[in-house]
């Protein structure tokens, strides 16, 4: 038997057939029609996915024009860089469901911050990039300059040595969002290691607060790039765990009907992946169609929900994409015999 020259989307479209796996696949198949038919595509990520190494598939996918725009906390963004400066000196525990309080306490003393079952080296990421930010941060504080939080970032992956890299530059999302200034949000960068880190110097007064513009400042602009992500085919939400990186940037809908007052378009689809099981008042665990209430999303919108983990899902829908994204009408051709 031939190999597949579509192996992911083959793999997909024959085995997922019902439950999470029908979700997974119909969620991936509408993805597909929305962004080969000229739509985009917002992605919201919480969670720790940039220490889990999701730019493996998440760069590719930007470079390829299948991400148009990102909402990550603060700690994804800084990770990213992590991920590419530190790669070496991260250190994995495999066994972390075994592990005891001392266990922990000597992972600390080795100067790591273990993340599920990895763990951030404090002084190969932290401390080496804090030399390279603080200066920047202290240099608009002198000249009065005020950015948004992620352009601090963008700026710094951008003008890193090589040399500097110990990770895959072409695994790296932030490398590859930076080099097509993407538009993005980070709403409460302020819980993030790098949020606090700014905190602190502003507390000794080294800095001023003002030179990273608001969380509101962020939503006031998001408004912009809304209006122009949505143009033509619409933009639809792919988001990944819950809170503040997904309730913030999918409020700027009913924000610019409601307060600004001003015709806008829908959400033109919507997926989340997400563990978190519904329950009263969750947010992460409430289902799609509760959004509609709040005017959200309209009960026109392609809506899924996955209830798996990320790290597992999120790769196998981007690897598939990118199939399809290669050879177009063959995936198409796949996709239409499934379908028949």
């Amino acid at each position: 038997m031939p190999a597949s020259e579509l192996p992911v989307l083959d793999f997909v479209l024959t085995n997922y057939k019902n439950f999470n796996a029908r979700a997974t696949r119909d969620a991936l198949l509408s993805y597909w029609e929305h962004v080969s038919g000229g739509g985009r595509m917002f992605w919201s990520v919480a969670g720790a996915m940039s220490s889990a190494q999701l730019g493996i598939t998440l760069a590719p996918a930007i470079r390829a024009g299948l991400i148009h725009g990102l909402s990550v906390t603060g700690a994804n963004l800084e990770e990213s860089l992590f991920r590419l400066v530190a790669h070496a000196a991260y250190k994995d525990f495999p066994e972390y469901r075994y592990m005891t309080k001392q266990d922990d306490t000597r992972i600390l003393d080795q100067r790591m911050r273990r993340v599920t079952d990895t763990s951030i080296p404090e002084d190969e990421a932290f401390r080496a990039v804090e030399k390279f930010i603080v200066p920047m941060w202290k240099t608009a504080s002198r000249k009065g300059e005020r950015r948004f939080w992620h352009e601090y970032f963008y700026e710094l992956i951008q003008v890193l040595e090589p040399s500097a890299y110990e990770g895959d530059p072409e695994a790296c999302w932030l490398l590859e969002a930076a080099k097509r200034k993407l538009p993005i949000v980070v709403p409460g960068y302020e819980d993030s290691t790098f949020g606090n880190i700014f905190a602190s110097y502003v507390k000794t007064g080294e800095c001023g607060a003002s030179i990273v513009k608001s969380g509101i400042e962020y939503m006031a602009d998001f408004y912009d790039r809304y209006a122009e992500l949505s143009a033509g085919k619409g933009v639809g939400f792919f988001q990944i765990g819950g809170g503040i990186a997904g309730d913030f940037p999918i409020c700027v809908v009913p924000s610019t009907k409601y307060d600004l007052q001003q015709p806008v378009k829908p959400w033109a689809y919507f997926c989340q992946i997400s563990d978190s099981t519904t329950s009263y008042g969750s947010y992460s665990g409430a289902t799609p169609n509760e959004k509609i209430t709040w005017d959200k999303l309209t009960e026109q919108t392609p809506m899924f929900v996955i209830e798996s983990d990320a790290t597992i899902v999120a790769p196998l829908m981007l690897s598939a994409l990118l199939e399809c994204q290669r050879q177009p009408e063959a995936a198409n051709a796949r996709i239409a015999r499934h379908r028949r």
